[in-house]
């Protein structure tokens, strides 16, 4: 290679690649010497400087000078330095014999060539390596490339990405061209080259980019307590602020939602619902329900964590959501289970369980009395007991029993034989 052809390559690789000059010279020099010793064998003391100046890569050998070689890798006969160097040339010095670039040959020049591509991939590598490591977890943006597979290859600036096609959002379309902002979930190192992996489907992406809107988001006045997602329909993010005075609701939201709008639209339209937590289970969960009203909300079973809602009757579908979204995400966010009725609902439900209730008021008071203790409270649970148990009850007459009998068969019921 032509001197001014190696300075351009260098000045080439340090600009496109962000390579420092002087690695690249050191691996200039280490790639010639390596050849250099395979070529001319180990034995020899070889140098290797490259100019930087005249774009020269020179090459030294050291041998002493000696009136009588025993190492012809080391020594030089003190006549042969004499015509080389100079007649003040004596034995015992050291000379430095510059070898001409085509005396490595071929083979050498190849070996060189090879360790120096090594060297600039490595470089590269680091580059890339180091550049990214630190911004793992943060939002970058990029430019989509190609898609192969399902799997979608970008550019951040100069270095590709992958998009892998379980970290995509279903549906959304990717064009080659398209300007994007993911979450940049892992760099590795291990891969050849490094390889850089994106993410729009974490929720973790949500919050970045609301952090990028919501200045009191990134401040930490106000702090997100759970997120749960949806990529590309739903999210729903519980905030709260531990100063009174902040608004972490309507801070969030932004004046005509569009804080929350700029978010929506860069995730394909993706609904983002904030919802104010609460330390109190049944007001975080009305809360979590949101855009639907609740009525009330009622603790059904605190270890297993199950809730009843009520909602009004129009209500129903906005709190469901399209294909359950909403109340699963609620469920979520919550991790109560929740169990959804209507108003109407709820009043057949109070109107059936009083139907349904024994009146005791008409029934002899010890026959009252020994069924409470039983615990059968309703006309299904009498329906349960066998008849001859029925009878043997204190109270029990046998017109009582038949009238008991014919309400039961009104009710759909019958006495175990």
């Amino acid at each position: 290679m032509e001197n001014e052809k190696i300075l351009k390559a260098i000045e080439v690789l340090s600009k496109e690649k962000g390579i420092d000059k002087d690695y690249l010279i050191k691996a200039i020099e280490d790639a010639v010497r390596t050849a250099s010793k395979k070529y001319f064998g180990e034995g020899e003391k070889i140098e290797v400087y490259f100019d930087r100046e005249k774009g020269e890569v020179k090459v030294l050998v050291r041998k002493k000078v000696v009136s009588q070689v025993k190492d012809p890798t080391k020594e030089i006969h003190i006549e042969k330095a004499k015509k080389m160097f100079s007649e003040d040339v004596k034995e015992g010095d050291e000379v430095e014999i510059t070898l001409p670039p085509e005396t490595l040959g071929r083979i050498a020049a190849q070996a060189a060539k090879n360790v120096l591509f090594s060297r600039v991939r490595e470089a590269e590598e680091d580059r890339v390596f180091n550049k990214y490591r630190e911004l793992e977890g943060q939002v970058v943006t990029a430019r989509i490339h190609r898609i192969s597979d399902g799997d979608v290859y970008l550019f951040i600036g100069k270095d590709e990405a992958l998009l892998p096609k379980r970290e995509q959002i279903p549906s959304e379309p990717y064009r080659p061209g398209k300007e994007i902002k993911a979450l940049l979930l892992r760099v590795f190192r291990y891969a050849k080259p490094v390889q850089l992996i994106l993410s729009r489907t974490r929720p973790e992406l949500v919050v970045k980019l609301l952090e990028r809107e919501i200045p009191e988001l990134a401040e930490g006045k106000i702090k997100i307590k759970g997120i749960v997602r949806e990529p590309g329909v739903r999210s729903k993010i519980a905030v709260y602020a531990e100063d009174p005075t902040v608004d972490a609701l309507g801070s969030c939201i932004g004046m005509k939602g569009n804080r929350v709008l700029a978010v929506t639209k860069e995730l394909s339209g993706e609904r983002i619902d904030i919802v104010l937590w609460d330390d109190d289970p049944e007001k975080f969960i009305a809360n979590a329900l949101s855009p639907a009203r609740v009525r009330e909300v009622k603790i059904i079973d605190v270890e297993r964590k199950i809730a009843e809602v009520i909602v009004p009757d129009e209500n129903y579908s906005v709190a469901v959501g399209k294909k359950g979204t909403n109340i699963r995400l609620a469920s979520r966010l919550t991790r109560w289970k929740i169990s959804l009725k209507t108003e109407s609902e709820r009043r057949e439900e109070v109107l059936k369980e009083t139907d349904e209730s024994l009146p005791f008021a008409e029934f002899p008071k010890p026959l009252a009395l020994a069924l409470k203790r039983m615990g059968i409270l309703t006309w299904k649970q009498l329906q349960e007991l066998p008849e001859k148990k029925l009878e043997s009850l204190p109270g029990m007459s046998g017109k009582f029993l038949d009238r008991i009998k014919e309400e039961l068969r009104i009710r759909g019921y019958r006495l175990r034989r």
